[in-house]
């Protein structure tokens, strides 16, 4: 997910896309704990998106 994309979208877009991102997470790092998961640098991008959604909730949160 790019930063472009995070902030076109909707403050009740990024609660629910959070959400998803934060339920992802605790599968992937479940997968990861039982060897299971393929691709490691999931865990890696998923934390980062969840950076990029709860920065420009930070930021939207300032201005207002």
């Amino acid at each position: 997910m790019k930063a472009k994309q995070v902030h076109d979208m909707t403050d009740a877009e990024l609660e629910a896309k959070l959400t998803e991102l934060k339920a992802e997470l605790f599968n992937l790092r479940f997968s990861h704990a039982t060897h299971q998961l393929s691709n490691p640098m999931q865990l890696k991008n998923t934390k980062r998106d969840i950076a990029r959604i709860k920065t420009v909730m930070s930021e939207r949160a300032r201005k207002a």
